[in-house]
């Protein structure tokens, strides 16, 4: 392996593991069932983040008073 190769691979980790972590104690704060998250979280990026905020953060919806 090159220098680059295990540059990228320590990247790539640290954003696994940094997702996981804030989608299993976002999770967790909100109710939701945390381990699911967190794990989904650790095997790949960015789907799980992007489920979760429209999923069970539920970002899209409308405020009562923006109708």
């Amino acid at each position: 392996m090159k220098t680059y190769d295990i540059k990228i691979w320590i990247v790539i980790v640290i954003i696994l593991l940094i997702q996981s972590f804030w989608l299993f104690l976002d999770a967790r704060k909100r109710g939701h069932n945390y381990w699911f998250w967190g794990i989904w979280g650790l095997i790949q990026s960015p789907m799980p983040l992007v489920f979760y905020l429209i999923f069970a953060r539920k970002i899209y919806q409308r405020r009562a008073g923006n109708e």
